[in-house]
């Protein structure tokens, strides 16, 4: 069987860190890289907040509306492994600098969006640029730090999940109201067009600098390797992890606002201040935690990754269970809430693992594919298949209950993997 082959040069006596970028040390790449990263997740999730007033003024059903997000992720999904691929061969702060562009072009175009078809044809768009930094972003990072610091990078750079997600239902929320939604994408996107130019001046980082490669691999990646990865087994088992998180965790966010506004009375501003008070604040502090956290417990623990992954999404499920459940406004607030806390707990961890379990040549590609396969498996059906759940039930409150059970699958899958790394390392010290 074809062997993926992961043999590095060593380089002894190495200094930790050093410059990574002209003029620019490691962290100093990290917080450019985050200031984008957080735009990335302004743009994307400005369309959650102003989801009911598109509805209203195109006159959708909600099985029409569940279809805007897998708008998005045919774009993103399908051109990820195409980034990857690139991103393992070419320059990547050049891909990165052309993906900002397209999806900020993608979100400023959806504000002009004369119906639903050409609503769809613009977040399609929006996926394309996406994409590109998603696949290449953590893999600048991955080579900028090594090991015992790249959880804590990558926490910090995925901490702008919670706060774009936060700007986006903020910045849609208040100026759908003031202004109406197709302003809310105008305003998103533009700065996008001016951000796309930030890394240019800079020296990227060598593939493989930050695990004491001599030089860069010589063997680039091909086709093959890419969809080779999935027979990696902890590779595989992290990201069918990530797809059943990620099927729950898209569908609370699209979907959020609406049930708000449809069962509890919420105007569009209260349902917007509601999700960004708790994606910030609650996504803020547990992104960090748990990031940092998991780092601390891997020194006496080598499964801390997956276990703080399977434990915090397993924990997740009753509680968003609850909150649908109920009848209480207050319930379904704190439940979701605490659900969302306990979901971004695994924010660093989940994507140290994918990083950290393929070849180094291979970084990018892997990002890549996981990309591919968490949003074809996980969220590019689960806004649609809730909004067709609704329609079949005739309300949006039974059809939401599937969300809970996908994080429970998800859980069991990182449990599974916590388990095998336990297993594998007590071998290990067996035949010392």
């Amino acid at each position: 069987m074809n062997q993926i082959s992961s043999t590095p040069i060593a380089l002894p006596d190495k200094p930790a860190m050093h410059n990574t970028v002209r003029g620019l040390s490691p962290l100093g790449l990290l917080v450019i890289l985050t200031g984008l990263n957080l735009f990335n997740y302004l743009d994307r999730f400005v369309v959650y907040a102003v989801i009911e007033p598109i509805k209203q003024d195109f006159r959708l059903t909600d099985a029409q509306v569940g279809w805007v997000h897998p708008a998005f992720m045919i774009g993103y999904f399908l051109t990820a492994p195409f980034f990857g691929y690139l991103g393992d061969r070419l320059s990547r702060k050049w891909l990165i600098a052309a993906g900002i562009l397209v999806w900020s072009v993608g979100t400023v175009l959806t504000g002009f969006a004369g119906g639903y078809v050409s609503l769809l044809a613009c977040r399609i768009l929006v996926g394309f640029g996406e994409a590109s930094y998603a696949t290449i972003g953590p893999s600048l990072i991955s080579d900028s730090y090594r090991t015992a610091q790249r959880n804590n990078a990558l926490t910090i750079f995925y901490l702008a999940i919670p706060i774009g997600a936060a700007l986006g239902y903020f910045a849609g929320s208040r100026i759908g109201t003031a202004w109406g939604w197709r302003y809310a994408f105008i305003a998103a996107g533009l700065p996008g067009l001016g951000l796309a130019v930030s890394l240019l001046p800079f020296r990227e980082p060598r593939r493989g600098q930050a695990d004491d490669l001599a030089q860069e691999p010589a063997e680039k990646p091909s086709w093959s390797d890419l969809f080779r990865l999935l027979r990696l087994g902890d590779y595989s088992l992290v990201v069918w992890g990530y797809a059943a998180y990620t099927f729950a965790m898209v569908g609370f966010q699209f979907w959020g606002s609406s049930y708000l506004m449809r069962f509890y009375g919420l105007t569009l501003r209260q349902a917007g201040d509601y999700f960004t008070s708790v994606i910030a604040g609650c996504g803020l502090v547990s992104t960090f935690a748990g990031g940092f956290a998991a780092t601390a417990w891997r020194k006496r623990n080598p499964a801390a990754y997956s276990l703080t992954l399977s434990l915090s999404t397993l924990a997740a499920a009753p509680f968003a269970a609850w909150a649908f459940l109920g009848n209480s406004r207050n319930g379904l607030m704190i439940g979701l809430a605490t659900a969302i806390f306990l979901l971004l707990l695994g924010n660093g961890p989940v994507n140290t693992l994918i990083v950290e379990t393929v070849p180094v040549r291979l970084r990018a590609s892997a990002m890549a594919m996981s990309i591919f396969m968490i949003h074809l498996f996980g969220d590019f059906w689960s806004p649609a298949l809730v909004g067709r759940l609704s329609v079949f039930f005739g309300s949006l409150k039974p059809a939401v209950l599937i969300l809970p059970i996908a994080l429970a699958v998800g859980g069991s899958l990182w449990l599974v993997l916590a388990f095998k790394t336990l297993r594998c390392c007590g071998d290990k010290k067996a035949h010392a």
